[in-house]
């Protein structure tokens, strides 16, 4: 998600900010809950399917943003 981006630029915001943290960990939780879902693993219907995936993306597009302002 951050190949622009050094593995020391991320480990720093991972350390001082707290919110960035928060959402990173959030968005690794429902990346790997989704994956379940669709290896069948994790039985959920496909409405709740759709909306984890659409709160994964939220979460990757504010990242993203978090990470551009941070760097400006």
């Amino acid at each position: 998600m951050f190949e622009d981006r050094s593995q020391e630029e991320l480990d720093s915001l991972m350390k001082n900010n707290a919110e960035f943290r928060k959402l990173y960990y959030h968005h690794q939780e429902l990346d790997k809950k989704v994956s379940d879902a669709e290896l069948g693993v994790l039985p959920i219907g496909d409405m709740e399917l759709a909306q984890m995936k659409r709160d994964k993306l939220a979460a990757k597009e504010q990242l993203l943003e978090m990470v551009k302002t941070l760097k400006a």
